[in-house]
């Protein structure tokens, strides 16, 4: 068996150890490259056959993927190593969004740290149908979907809504379940995290965290591209808008 592609989440941590390192290379016996190979090989992303080999996520594996980090990026006046299109869209990240991107990898690291990320199972709809995961890492994808998921926690948003007097339709379309399916989708409505984990820490979600969507919303605030991985209600009604503009479809 070949050892795994570096997915999203294993190139996420690897990029941020090189840029809190100056983006500068780490060696093997560097004690952090050590540690993030441990935490690589702990991740719930590969089966234990991918595991059980000597070379999967080594320390040298880890060192070379830092060096691939460094020559890779653009200021780098030496020759770069060769490495695939996910690495380079991943130091693109970086570059846009380093704040952001150092934040998603603490949150995964923490959320490792305490054993949450190992109870849940892959959830539909964290990958998207053409097998590219958000560049802030399926891990965090899986976590929010699983949380968005959440009967109860859906079933309290709809009640506050509905205390409030408000409709229950989508807060990006208007689409209203109850009025286009009649008794079979009164009361039902979608939510969706307004702030991305990476963004808003592994805290308890509240209510105001959430809005109600429709489904073709919701899947369209999740669905990735080189680059973008979530959109918020009033990042969606923007591009919906600049659509409308193109003319009738």
């Amino acid at each position: 068996m070949r050892t795994p592609s570096w997915t999203e989440d294993e190139l996420l941590l690897a990029g941020a150890l090189v840029v809190r390192n100056g983006w500068r290379e780490l060696r093997t016996n560097d004690r952090a490259v050590q540690e993030l190979s441990e935490l690589l090989r702990a991740l719930p992303l590969h089966g234990p056959e991918a595991r059980s080999l000597p070379s999967f996520r080594s320390p040298d594996s880890v060192s070379r993927k830092t060096t691939d980090f460094m020559t890779n990026h653009p200021h780098y006046t030496g020759k770069a190593t060769r490495c695939g299109r996910p690495t380079l869209l991943m130091i693109d990240a970086f570059m846009q969004r380093e704040a952001a991107m150092l934040q998603a990898a603490q949150t995964i690291e923490d959320l490792i740290a305490s054993g949450d990320l190992h109870l849940l199972a892959p959830q539909p709809g964290e990958v998207d149908e053409d097998g590219v995961a958000a560049v802030e890492g399926r891990l965090l994808a899986r976590w929010a979907l699983s949380r968005e998921r959440d009967p109860k926690l859906r079933k309290l948003k709809i009640g506050q809504a509905l205390r409030e007097g408000r409709p229950l339709r989508c807060e990006v379309c208007a689409f209203d379940f109850g009025r286009a399916y009649g008794a079979l989708g009164d009361g039902y409505i979608e939510v969706h995290h307004v702030t991305p984990l990476h963004v808003s820490g592994t805290r308890t979600t509240r209510l105001e965290d959430l809005a109600c969507l429709c489904a073709n919303c919701h899947r369209m605030c999740h669905r990735s591209r080189p680059g973008e991985s979530w959109r918020t209600p009033e990042a969606l009604r923007d591009e919906m808008a600049k659509s409308a503009k193109t003319g009738p479809h």
